[in-house]
C-alpha cells in the first residue's frame, strides 16, 4: 500500500469510531426530513460520476452490455443491502408519541467496509481489469451505485416502517421504549 492509500483509511477508521460512539443511544426520528439524505446521496453520486469522467486519462467510451450488467449488479446489491440495513434499524415509539431510531452497528460497519474495499481494490482493479475483461470505470461506478442505492432504499424502508408505527400498526422491529 502506498502512503496515499493510508490517509483515507485512517479517516474512515476515525469516522467509524465516532459514528459507533454516537449511535450508542436512540435518537429522534423525524420522518419529514428523511428525504434529505437520499437527495444528497443522489447528487453526490451524480457529481462523483461526472468527476470521474473528467479525470485525466478517463475513458469516455460508451458502456457496453457487460459494463451495464456490472452497474445493474451494483444497484441491485446496494438496494438489497439497504433494505437489510433498514430492517436492522431499531425504531421505538416513545410514550409522547414520537419515534426514536438506533442504527445497527453491523450496518455502519458494512458502509465502512465498502469504502475501505473500494480504496483497496482500486489499484488492483486498474492493473488487472483488462485481463479480466472488465471495464474498470464501470466497476468503480458500481461501488458508487451500490452505496447510493443502499442509502436510498434504507431510508425508504425506514419511512414505510415509521409511518406504519405512527398509524398504530404492529412492527416486528419495534421495541417499546421504557417509561420514564
Amino acid at each position: 500500500m502506498t502512503p496515499q492509500q493510508y490517509g483515507p483509511l485512517i479517516g474512515v477508521g476515525i469516522a467509524l469510531v465516532v459514528i459507533l460512539l454516537r449511535n450508542q443511544k436512540p435518537r429522534p426520528l423525524r420522518i419529514q426530513y428523511m428525504w434529505v439524505a437520499p437527495v444528497l446521496v443522489a447528487l453526490g453520486f451524480g457529481f462523483g460520476l461526472w468527476g470521474m469522467s473528467q479525470s485525466p486519462g478517463a475513458s469516455h467510451a460508451a458502456f457496453g452490455p457487460g459494463a451495464w450488467a456490472i452497474l445493474a449488479g451494483g444497484a441491485i446489491l446496494g438496494a438489497a443491502a439497504g433494505y437489510q440495513r433498514g430492517q436492522m434499524t431499531t425504531i421505538e415509539r416513545t410514550p409522547e408519541g414520537g419515534l426514536q431510531a438506533q442504527a445497527s452497528p453491523l450496518g455502519i460497519i458494512l458502509i465502512v467496509a465498502l469504502i475501505a474495499s473500494r480504496s483497496l481494490l482500486r489499484p488492483w482493479l486498474e492493473a488487472n481489469a483488462g485481463a479480466w475483461h472488465l471495464n474498470a470505470l464501470a466497476v468503480q461506478d458500481a461501488f458508487l451505485l451500490f452505496a447510493a442505492a443502499m442509502v436510498i432504499v434504507q431510508r425508504v424502508e425506514m419511512v414505510i416502517r415509521a409511518r406504519r408505527i405512527l398509524a398504530g400498526k404492529p412492527d416486528d422491529h419495534v421495541e417499546a421504549a421504557p417509561a420514564v
